[in-house]
């Protein structure tokens, strides 16, 4: 079972949804790296685009969640810091424990899981709701 898009999870911004997009490609990447033994490699690189994609994805939503009055944005900016927070302690661990160890897989698989369950498919769900309600979705 692979991870995979679901137009239910749209919040209908098509920049934030080819984001999310993007996201659940790589991290279905990972998980078919992981079948075939292969997850210590392809987690750098899942890691890598991480880096980069933390700074664009949760400043354009936050930009939409700002300027549409979005009464949720102090909690959802607290989970993308905290979110940011998790990723850089899991990429330290790895640099202190000297590369990629099969637990640090592990998190970061776990990493991702919880936040497609919990933040996009709940959090990035209510702000699709607010910004549809606002007629900018």
């Amino acid at each position: 079972m692979g991870i995979t898009w679901r137009e239910d999870l749209a919040i209908g911004v098509d920049q934030i949804d080819d984001q999310h997009k993007e996201l659940l490609a790589r991290f279905d990447l990972l998980l078919s790296s992981c079948k075939e033994g292969k997850g210590r490699e392809e987690v750098l690189h899942l890691l890598t685009f991480l880096d980069d994609y933390v700074i664009s994805h949760f400043s354009d939503e936050e930009k939409l969640q700002k300027q549409s009055g979005f009464p949720e944005y102090e909690s959802h900016h607290a989970e993308h810091v905290s979110f940011i927070a998790r990723l850089a302690e899991l990429k330290e661990r790895m640099r202190s424990e000297g590369g990629v160890q099969i637990d640090h897989v592990l998190d970061t698989n776990k990493l991702l899981l919880d936040w497609l369950l919990r933040h996009i498919s709940v959090r990035d769900r209510a702000l699709g709701r607010h910004l549809k309600s606002q007629g900018t979705a």
